[in-house]
């Protein structure tokens, strides 16, 4: 079968989904994508975009619509609770771009989605079913045959070569087709809000990020410029998750820090909830049926990597559709290339989530090794991840 000839179903239009449907647009092949949404919606605030990721999405065409609507800030600064001037500044800027050959950027993540969007719709190959009510697939010999309920109440019934999951954490996919776990939610909940400029311009630099340490919680901030915004998205142990409410509860000594305090006086009641679930699933693919992105291996967001791994997993698994013999062998090469890269980026992620939360004395370890570093120990610490290239080789 000829590339042109090849029809694959992605569900899901987020990062992942997109990136994926970008991927294999570029091919020659046709790809239908499932959304359950009316329109283009991505539920959430910022978004961090290393290196390892902006090479793939330059590649797909993206690098101006992406610079158009980030910010690559000059570095991170880092403060331990109560410091009023950080501890260190991390390096990034122009130094990324020499060192790992692309940028390190912050933008929102609607912008992302909404630049890939854009993207699609310069593929005739590529179609956007959206407000799809439900869907089936069947797995067989010669790819699947998948039954769509679609918005206007019509059913139609396809086959192609293969249907990706990129359902996000909470995939249909993982666990009704292919009969993998709920996803585990792991008692922290990341409140998050945009806050003008004006409001915290005294507090926070508008060209850096700032993570804010405190006991049992963190607060990640990094300007959007072209929306006049700052993000800000505050971390912090729950034991019960929820959907709803207005404000996050937290110690009153936070409110101890000027900082801390003006982010939370102006934040006031803008705070939206969301829980942190990951994702462990035993296999990514079951015939010709597979998963990419959060719903095969969601990830605490505790190194900013879980975009980029979905946006790593589709240039990886584009070329593998389109070449091998059949699906089921692309993704079961596909799993194996990938699995071991971003066990490890999650297990990071973990280890920085423990870091971040440490109360005294235990934090006052923390600050004297990230002081030891110094400014520019990250990237070395940090080469195997932000260095990575998903178009050389894996041994």
């Amino acid at each position: 079968m000829s590339v042109s000839g090849q029809i694959f179903y992605v569900a899901g239009a987020g990062v992942s989904g997109l990136t994926l449907a970008l991927a294999l647009a570029r091919s020659g092949a046709t790809v239908i994508v499932l959304e359950r949404n009316s329109v283009i919606s991505e539920f959430g605030a910022g978004l961090q975009i290393s290196p390892n990721a902006r090479r793939v999405l330059d590649r797909l065409g993206l690098d101006e619509a992406i610079a158009a609507r980030s910010l690559e800030p000059e570095g991170i600064d880092i403060y331990p609770f109560g410091r009023r001037s950080p501890l260190v500044t991390l390096t990034l800027g122009q130094t990324m771009r020499d060192r790992f050959g692309a940028p390190y950027a912050v933008m929102h993540r609607a912008d992302l989605v909404d630049a890939l969007y854009k993207a699609t719709r310069r593929f005739a190959n590529i179609d956007i079913l959206f407000g799809v009510r439900s869907w089936d697939a069947v797995s067989h010999a010669n790819g699947v045959t998948i039954s769509i309920d679609e918005a206007d109440g019509q059913t139609r019934t396809s086959r192609a070569r293969a249907l990706v999951g990129a359902d996000g954490v909470h995939s249909q996919t993982r666990r009704t087709l292919l009969d993998g776990p709920q996803a585990q939610y792991q008692k922290r909940v990341a409140w998050r809000t945009l806050l003008p400029f004006d409001s915290v311009a005294g507090e926070l630099a508008l060209d850096r990020v700032s993570v804010l340490f405190a006991s049992g919680c963190h607060i990640v901030c990094y300007p959007l410029p072209h929306r006049r915004q700052v993000n800000i998205a505050l971390f912090a142990k729950a034991a019960r998750h929820t959907e709803t409410g207005t404000a996050p509860t937290l110690p009153s000594a936070l409110a101890e820090s000027r900082r801390i305090g003006t982010i939370l006086a102006a934040a006031g009641q803008t705070w939206t909830p969301w829980p942190l679930f990951t994702v462990d699933a035993p296999s990514w693919h079951k015939g010709n049926i597979g998963l990419v992105g959060d719903a095969a291996h969601a990830m605490v967001p505790f190194q900013a990597q879980g975009a980029a791994m979905g946006i790593e997993d589709a240039a990886v698994l584009a070329p593998l559709l389109v070449n091998e013999s059949s699906p089921e062998t692309a993704f079961a090469r596909f799993e194996a290339i990938r699995r071991a890269r971003v066990t490890h980026v999650a297990q990071t992620a973990l280890s920085n989530g423990r870091a971040f939360h440490m109360a005294w004395p235990f934090s006052a370890a923390r600050d004297l090794v990230i002081s030891a570093q110094g400014s520019e120990g990250h990237l070395k610490r940090l080469e195997w991840l932000y260095g990575h290239d998903t178009s050389q080789p894996t041994p």
